[in-house]
């Protein structure tokens, strides 16, 4: 009955074209459906991704989240009721709508929408990204991570832990407190951070190759004021981003060589390094927050911080030797 992964987001937008512009021209999905209402994103071999809808109001409608088949989402469903979780089953013609075989619907202790679903369709021509672009890591990772913020943490994260088990991955204390879980080999699906307001701090998605990062920082610097995180790298999942303000005024981050872990032998630790190796100098926090969070980086840099790249078949190439020091000191040079 667990959550396997991320499958797919709704978000409510007053201005469904900006929407239609910044999914496809800049971060680089297919537009796969549009109306006078809703357009839907593709960001690989699955129909959809991402559905946005027109609404008086801004940010995320719902979050699906995949469960394995038939049999592991009845078992979901029971498992839910028997905790004392409403829920209801997704009609006919709303498993059509969001290109699934089953769903149902219920929600979180403070109102975030969730819809556990199996038998997401895929399509059967080729993904064409919006912009030239390597393409999104996704598969059994899903399609990236949802933070979420809270105004009392304790209210909603036994939740997600306890009757949807999520595993805690790791947290962090300053310069703001932040919990990372995960429910498969990405270092997190969810996340929380406590603001004190409900709602959705960012979601994050990631490319193949660094380069498509770097060419939407680009395209991000020609209108700076969307920027709302500058490029850097995370200490606990080692993506290399930045973040950018969406059309919904929630931030995506955008990201490149996130790491696998081991989720049979994990286990849970505060990292009390900050959240970063190297910048994400963080233009949505207040001037205290953003020099403390430059001083737990240079803590870092002064400490001599620094982790291997993530790297999959097909998106790097092994340098030469050129360094005697390195070939002698470093231990994969070796024992390799």
């Amino acid at each position: 009955m667990n959550l396997n992964a991320l499958g797919y987001v709704g978000i409510r937008t007053k201005n469904l074209d900006d929407w239609a512009e910044y999914g496809t021209r800049f971060l680089g999905m297919q537009l796969v459906d549009k109306s006078r209402g809703t357009l839907a994103l593709r960001m690989d071999d699955r129909k959809q991704r991402v559905i946005v809808h027109t609404d008086a109001d801004e940010g995320p409608s719902f979050y699906g989240w995949e469960v394995a088949d038939a049999v592991a989402l009845d078992a979901l469903a029971a498992h839910l009721e028997k905790s004392g979780v409403k829920i209801a089953r997704g009609s006919r013609a709303l498993a059509d709508e969001r290109r699934v075989k089953d769903l149902i619907v219920f929600s979180d202790p403070i109102g975030n929408r969730l819809e556990a679903v199996h038998g997401a369709e895929t399509a059967s021509e080729p993904f064409k990204p919006g912009r030239s672009i390597s393409g999104f890591r996704t598969g059994p990772l899903g399609m990236g991570h949802a933070v979420l913020t809270a105004e009392r943490l304790d209210d909603v994260v036994p939740f997600y832990t306890e009757i949807l088990n999520f595993k805690p991955t790791d947290h962090i204390l300053k310069p703001f407190k932040a919990y990372f879980f995960h429910i498969n080999a990405r270092h997190h699906s969810l996340a929380f951070i406590d603001t004190g307001k409900n709602g959705i701090h960012h979601m994050m998605f990631e490319v193949c190759y660094l380069d498509d990062v770097g060419q939407a920082y680009d395209l991000a610097l020609r209108k700076p004021e969307m920027i709302a995180s500058t490029f850097g790298r995370h200490v606990n999942d080692h993506v290399t981003s930045f973040y950018s303000y969406s059309p919904s005024k929630f931030m995506v981050e955008y990201g490149w060589g996130g790491r696998s872990i081991d989720t049979a032998n994990w286990t849970p630790h505060e990292r009390t390094e900050g959240p970063s190796l190297w910048g994400h100098d963080r233009m949505w926090l207040k001037p205290e927050g953003r020099e403390d969070a430059r001083n737990l980086r240079a803590k870092v840099a002064a400490a001599g911080g620094r982790e291997p790249v993530n790297v999959m078949d097909g998106n790097y190439l092994r340098a030469a030797d050129v360094c005697p020091w390195w070939n002698a000191n470093v231990p994969a040079r070796k024992t390799g």
